[in-house]
């Protein structure tokens, strides 16, 4: 038996610092700095061409309707807007929507969904290895990490080619062991814009069946890149192939209700009865982080997609917002042939071929605010700043 002596007593004053999430600290910079000219491109919202982040009109309207008829803020459930989920499921799933064996639940954003899926795969194989494309979303790696599970790198983007890496991504996907773990993005990838396209899915969707692997797909731009159904094809053509599918679903940037977070995670499974036991397991760990989704934006977009019209105006706004995004690309990569990959991409996020010194000088001399990647925010241009942007980033890069 120890000694009292002998036991090392640890508090909370003992833990080591946490290294900052360099894209939270990007954004407190860009704030602090009060410079008119300032550019910030490291943020990942959607801006007009006036550089504002606005409320969709279809929300505004929702909004005003919760407002005038909500009659309490009781409890939801664990599964919280029953009928959002029911009025996204064909927006997202399309022809799969009437699939009992797939089922879905509201989550607090993209984020929320992710965190449950990947629960629930290190509870049913613990010894799962998740295969992700590099670079990525910054935050996939600490939430698979935080799920204890072991991750497998390989190149998705290469930026000295600006070329998408889908040999290498075929190679890793072959060598996968069974029962191991595909996370895909669904359409517009962040943070390099450089999608699969229809035939690059199928033959990763084969190698999925034929190694029996299991597919996550992280949906987080639906309606940013060619429409809300071209954006979910590769989705869909997953959903038809395989027996065990996780889907993660964003409403953050499609409805333009980032602080609100919204999203879904999705469950498809051989069976009902096996898809209502791990929807049982995914209610139990939510029930254990946050019991229940917060209601509000779930139920504005519930207000909107239930509604004829401002459903068909809520398609309006997307659109315009995927047309400026369209438009913007064109526009950059007309600046000077350097940029002329950036109109091949899609969605809101691209890569310019800078060095993190560069990025340091551009902040410094131009007041523009990157991530240190390259990474940037087509859509964080307001219409005045695009030439002098390109103009600053050719200057730094030497074109």
């Amino acid at each position: 038996m120890l000694d009292e002596a002998q036991v090392t007593t640890r508090s909370i004053a003992d833990l080591a610092p946490v290294k900052s999430d360099s894209l939270l600290a990007l954004i407190d910079l860009a704030n602090a700095d009060k410079r008119p000219e300032k550019i910030d491109v490291g943020v990942g919202v959607y801006r007009d061409s006036s550089g504002a982040t606005p409320i969709l009109k279809v929300i505004k309207e929702a909004e005003r309707r919760l407002l005038e008829t909500q009659e309490t803020k009781s409890y939801l459930g664990g599964r919280g807007d029953v009928r959002f989920a029911e009025l996204l499921a064909p927006i997202l799933l399309g022809e799969h929507s009437s699939d009992e064996r797939i089922a879905g639940i509201q989550t607090p954003g993209g984020c929320g969904a992710l965190t449950l899926g990947f629960h629930l795969i290190k509870a049913a194989n613990p010894g799962a290895r998740v295969l992700v494309g590099t670079p990525t979303w910054p935050n996939h790696a600490p939430i698979i990490r935080g799920c204890e599970l072991e991750i497998v790198e390989y190149r998705h983007y290469d930026r000295a080619s600006r070329q998408l890496c889908f040999d290498e991504m075929a190679e890793t996907v072959k060598s996968a062991r069974p029962g191991d773990v595909v996370l895909l993005h669904g359409c517009c990838h962040n943070p390099t814009g450089a999608d699969l396209d229809a035939q690059q899915w199928a033959e990763i969707t084969a190698l999925i069946v034929g190694r029996g692997l299991l597919p996550v797909v992280d949906i987080a731009y639906q309606g940013f890149g060619d429409g809300l159904d071209p954006d979910a094809a590769g989705l869909r053509a997953i959903l038809d192939a395989c027996d065990t599918v996780i889907v993660a679903q964003s409403c953050d940037k499609n409805f333009g209700v980032y602080r609100d977070r919204v999203g879904s995670v999705w469950i498809k499974t051989a069976s009902t009865s096996s898809t209502a036991t791990a929807m049982g397991h995914i209610l139990q760990i939510s029930r254990e982080m946050w019991s229940m989704p917060p209601d509000h934006a779930a139920a504005a977009i519930r207000i909107v997609l239930d509604d004829a019209k401002l459903s068909a105006d809520w398609r309006v706004e997307l659109d315009g917002m995927r047309g400026r995004i369209a438009s913007l690309r064109q526009r950059l990569a007309a600046a000077d042939p350097q940029f002329g990959y950036i109109a091949e991409q899609k969605g809101m996020f691209s890569m310019l071929p800078v060095t993190p010194e560069q990025v340091v000088r551009l902040r410094e001399t131009h007041a523009i605010y990157m991530a240190d990647s390259g990474r940037f925010n087509i859509c964080g241009l307001s219409d005045e700043q695009v030439d002098r942007f390109a103009s600053a980033v050719l200057e730094a890069i030497g074109g």
